[in-house]
């Protein structure tokens, strides 16, 4: 009985390829899953960061030119010009743009590698090398 039992413990277990390929797809789901909730806390922290500088920016802007930008807006912080606001909030909401659509296809649009594409990425590196003695 113990050598049955040696036997059984010895012999390596050799999984199924079709419970491979299940825990393979399953991994797969469960990474992409994480990807988007980080994607989801990721970019409402940079979203409510960037709110909260642009009201920090709507009032400082209010009050250093007096009122609202009736006369527009400039490039110059200096001299005060009352009712036309600095525009210097457009850079931080341009990189938080740039940042949440780097960061959306980031998470949403790579896709995993496919057993096609390593086969023809295998099929193009041994193809003809003219020229290469």
């Amino acid at each position: 009985m113990s050598d049955l039992k040696q036997q059984e413990t010895t012999q390596p277990v050799t999984a199924h390829p079709l419970t491979e390929h299940v825990d393979v797809a399953r991994r797969e789901a469960i990474a992409q899953i994480e990807r988007r909730r980080r994607f989801w806390t990721r970019d409402t922290i940079v979203t409510l960061i960037m709110v909260i500088v642009t009201v920090s920016w709507a009032i400082t802007q209010y009050h250093s030119a007096s009122g609202w930008p009736t006369h527009g807006f400039t490039q110059s912080s200096w001299p005060l010009v009352p009712h036309v606001w600095n525009v210097w909030i457009i850079w931080p909401t341009m990189v938080w743009v740039l940042w949440i659509a780097v960061d959306a296809w980031w998470t949403f649009g790579r896709k995993p590698i496919t057993e096609a594409e390593i086969q023809r990425e295998i099929e193009r590196q041994k193809g003809p090398r003219q020229g290469h003695a």
